[in-house]
Parts: C-alpha cells; structure tokens; sequence
C-alpha cells in the first residue's frame, strides 16, 4: 500500500486524543490516523496485516511470557530454561512492513548470560538446529549466529494472516521444546530422530 504526504486540518481535541492512542500503541500520529481511515473503509494496511499475524501467533504460545509491545511490527516472548540459574531465552519476531524479496522478517533468539558453558551448550544446539533444518526441512532460510544469539530469516509461506501466525507459534513452540530437551540432557540422535519425524508432517515452513 503505497503511501504520500496529505495535509489536514484537524481539531486539537482530535488531535490529543490520536496523540494519546499513538503513545499507548507506540505508534506515530500518522500511522494510527491511517489505520483509523483504514478500519472506517475496510482498507488492510500493513500494520493490520501484521497484527493479524501476530494475533494467530500468540494464540498458540499462551504459555510465554509477552512482553510489552515496543513496536507494530515486532513481538518479544520469554521463556524460562530448567537449567540452574533459570536464564530465560527471548524470542524477537519482527515482520517487514514490504517483505524482501521470499522474506517475511526475521526471528531473533537471545540468551543473556556470562555464563560460558550455557553458551558453549547453547550455541552446539543452535548448529544442530540449522543442521537439522537444511536437511530434513531444505529451507532457504538464512541463519546469523553470535554469542548466546541466533538470527534466522523467516519465508513468506503460501498462507493466510493467521495461518502464517499459526505457523510462527508452532515454529516457536517447537523450537523451546527441542531447546529445553537438549539442555535436559537428550541427545543429539534423538533429537534428529524427533526433528525427522516432525519433518514428515510439516505441509508449510516459515
């Protein structure tokens, strides 16, 4: 949806209270008038689209924490490791307003610890999984690691709005499953075992 500079005269009542709802959605005056004109004549706008997607996926991971909303077009969950310490892994997914190219966003992964053999063990996990994917999945997704990070490209998938959130909560779930194993002592074989079964079942990847 293409858009370009209007001028309008509004009222400064109006104004306040467009100004009021942009901070509470941390949003821009610009973006929430928009989305307002929008909703009023049935137009999707981007940040509607995305809030679709966002919707189906915290639909299906109701057992993360959600932390507060910073922007329209990203989500944080946290999840708890049983490891001693109780780190908490963070889960970013951020969506591109105009996907690039196949490329719908991206996932940030993140574990905040000095710990160095948490982060020695969590970074073999993170190798294995991108392993597993390339093989059992042929996904085209890039991958992007770091000291207690991981950074994967999510595909835009053949699917609905709420499909694609449906496919990023599943995609998440799975994923702190096979993490919180793997630091419950399973190994890699039975991991891949696992991984390649699921694999069989998957119709769409992200």
């Amino acid at each position: 949806m293409n858009k370009s500079i209007y001028s309008l005269v509004l009222s400064d009542d109006v104004v306040a209270k467009v100004d009021d709802l942009a901070y509470q959605m941390h949003s821009s005056r610009s973006n929430i008038i928009n989305q307002i004109l929008a909703e009023h004549f049935s137009c999707i706008t981007p940040e509607m689209r995305m809030q679709t997607i966002f919707s189906g996926m915290e639909s299906l991971i109701q057992q993360f924490r959600i932390l507060e909303q910073t922007s329209v077009n990203m989500r944080a969950l946290q999840s708890q490791l049983n490891y001693k310490y109780k780190p908490t892994v963070q889960y970013s997914v951020e969506l591109f307003k105009t996907p690039e190219d196949s490329r719908a966003g991206k996932l940030r992964i993140q574990l905040r610890t000095q710990n160095q053999t948490l982060l020695i063990s969590l970074e073999q996990f993170f190798r294995l999984w991108i392993l597993l994917e390339q093989q059992y999945l042929h996904t085209k997704a890039e991958y992007q690691l770091s000291p207690g990070r991981l950074e994967r490209s999510l595909q835009n998938p053949d699917a609905g709005e709420t499909e694609f959130g449906e496919l990023l909560g599943s995609y998440v779930r799975r994923f702190d499953r096979y993490l919180k194993a793997w630091f419950a002592g399973t190994s890699p074989q039975e991991l891949e075992n696992s991984f390649r079964e699921e694999a069989q079942n998957l119709t769409k990847i992200i």
